[in-house]
Formats: C-alpha cells, structure tokens, sequence
C-alpha cells in the first residue's frame, strides 16, 4: 500500500495526537498470574513491542474479583495489579505509544470457582447463559447467576469508577468501558437477558441505565476526553439477544454523545464473526456520535482504507493481525506481507504466540 493511505495519518483524539488511525483491538490472552491476577512479566514485551499503533487497548481487565470470568485475566482493583500495570504503561510510553485499558465485568458469563466465596456469578436476571468459559485450565458450563438487588448496583458503579481511578494512577492515557460482548452491562441494555421490574428494567431507557450511569461516573473520573465504549450492537456473544437492538442502540448512542466521550468502538456483526449476521444501521451510529468512531471486527487494510475515505470511521481496531504482527504499522508502511497467527496460542500459555512473533527487520536480519 501507498504511503499516502488515511489508516497512516495521524489523527487528534481528545488531548492525545495518535500517530496514525490503527487502533489495537482489546484482546483477551489470559496470561496474568494468580492468585493475584496480576499481569505478567511477559506483558510488559508485548504491549511496549505493539507500541507503535496509534492507541493501543488493553484486554479487558476486571473491575472486582465479581467481575472475573475465564481464568488469568487480570485486574485493576488491587494494589499490586496497579503496580504491575504500571511497568506496562512505562514501558508503551518509553516506546511512543499511548495506551486505554478496558474496564470489564461479565456478569453472568463466570463460574463459581471465580467468585467470591465460591458465590453465584451476578446477573441482570436469573438466567444462565447457553455457554461456556475456561476455567481450571479446562472447558465449563459457565454458573447460574443470581439477579443483582438494587442495592448492589452502586457497588457496581463504584467498581468500575475505583476501577478508572487506578487505570489513572497506573499511567493509563485512558480508559475504555466495555458494554460489548454480552457481559454486564450489555446483559442488562438487551431485553433478552434483562427481565427486571425496577429503575434499571423494562423499556429501553431503563435497560440502558446502568451502562450510562457507569460511562457518567467514569467520565467524571478519568475526563470525558479520556473515556472511550466499546458496544456490539448485533453480535450473539455469549448467549445475548435483543428485540429491537437499533431503537436501543440509537438511544444509548445518543446519550453517550451528550457525556461527550471521546470515542465509540463498536463491533460491527458478530464478534470474531460475519459482518452481516444481522441487518443494522451503523451509519446511524456514526451520525449520532459527534466524537471519534471506531469500527471493529474483519477488517483488513482495503476495507479500513475504503471505510475511512467515505468517512465512515475515524479510526479502525485490529485484533488478530496485531497479535502476530507487533510492528503491523511498519509492514502497512512497507506494504510488506503479514505473519500468519498461530490460534493455538491465543488463550493461555507463555511467550510462545505472544511476545515471540518476528518484526519485519528481523526476518529480514535472519534471511
């Protein structure tokens, strides 16, 4: 590709200038070390060798132990999981990158052997999802969860804002809110998974409240221009539905707007999947959110090009191809060809498939 491309110009996002309009996708890699879900060592390499996209964002990290759902995943609710994220975000920053972390809790997608005391993984409502999670270094049928009570959702909200605090204190440039993918808060926005009768069930309004009182108290915190969401409107991921998901994602768009975030990553399809599993209009979407747009999900370097020169997005996440390419911008810019990722190595394990994929300039050192 031409040196001339929009995916490698740079691009103002709040008061950070991103070199160019790559974005590394939240990616889930389940390496960080327990007890204490800490990131590992080996993160440090991986995220500081991908520093050269113009935002790198962190996979999702769990706002409580609550919040866990698959083994080794890391936090940022303790001490120590901030001290350890810190080396990350030193390391990016040494680099030339700039660096969100993504705020997660999945709800009712965990097992008991993550929770506190062993409990019930929490949900909107008591229905279990049709699924599975990687627990114990194997395959389970994630638990049944137990409706949250009114008084626990403040407890929620004030997860994800200690969550924000210490993402801050860290050396995060900012955060990214995970509404996507059919964890909590997305259980509770969609009609298939929502069945209360109180402020947070019912129609769209209702539905839609904890993700916006979780993306106001997380703004507040960390600056609204430093506070991006990541949504999925279509995608069956993790056994979530909904029955009229563009009036509800019009709708939760719309107020995100108003917070002023600095950027929506929507996942566009199914998550991982076909673009056009379901009919939906994203340039809705686009028309609503006055900040950046991130598209997400199967692009490759054509389609990014095409869908930034029609304006349709502002920036463009890559998944996989950052994975086995850590310096993906500098091929772009060679127009040299791609490492093939290994899947095997995706979930768990150590730097084999994570930190050991080859640069350009060393395959080139090597022949």
């Amino acid at each position: 590709m031409s040196q001339s491309t929009k995916l490698l110009e740079p691009y103002k996002l709040g008061p950070l200038t991103l070199p160019n309009r790559l974005v590394m996708a939240p990616l889930t890699r389940n390496r960080a070390v327990p007890p204490g879900m800490v990131p590992s060592p080996l993160a440090v390499d991986y995220y500081g060798q991908r520093a050269s996209a113009g935002l790198l964002i962190t996979e999702a990290s769990q706002v409580s132990q609550q919040g866990q759902g698959y083994q080794d995943t890391p936090g940022i609710y303790s001490k120590e999981q901030v001290e350890a994220w810190r080396k990350v975000t030193d390391r990016v920053h040494e680099r030339g990158g700039r660096i969100f972390i993504q705020l997660w809790h999945v709800g009712r997608i965990s097992h008991t052997s993550l929770q506190p005391n062993g409990g019930a993984p929490v949900a909107p409502s008591a229905i279990r999802a049709k699924g599975k999670t990687f627990v114990n270094g194997t395959f389970a049928d994630v638990s049944e969860p137990r409706a949250l009570e009114l008084s626990e959702i403040p407890g929620i909200i004030e997860d994800f804002k200690r969550g924000t605090a210490n993402a801050l204190a860290a050396g995060f440039d900012g955060v990214e809110i995970h509404g996507a993918n059919g964890y909590l808060l997305d259980q509770f926005a969609r009609d298939g998974t929502n069945k209360r009768t109180d402020a947070y069930g019912g129609g769209i309004e209702n539905r839609a409240k904890l993700m916006l009182d979780v993306s106001k108290a997380v703004a507040i915190e960390a600056g609204a221009d430093r506070t991006g969401i990541r949504i999925s409107p279509v995608t069956p991921a993790n056994d979530i539905t909904d029955s009229n998901p563009q009036a509800l994602f019009d709708y939760i768009v719309d107020q995100l707007s108003a917070l002023k975030l600095t950027y929506l990553h929507v996942v566009e399809g199914a998550t991982g999947g076909p673009r056009d599993i379901a009919p939906f209009d994203y340039a809705s979407l686009r028309k609503r959110f006055k900040q950046a747009y991130v598209a997400n999900n199967g692009y490759d370097f054509a389609l990014a090009e095409k869908v930034l020169e029609a304006g349709a997005a502002d920036l463009i996440a890559f998944g996989k191809p950052f994975i086995s390419n850590p310096d993906l911008v500098e091929r772009l810019k060679a127009g040299a060809p791609l490492n093939e990722w290994d899947k095997a190595t995706f979930y768990g394990g150590g730097a084999k498939g994570y930190t050991d994929y080859p640069t350009l300039k060393a395959t080139e050192a090597a022949e």
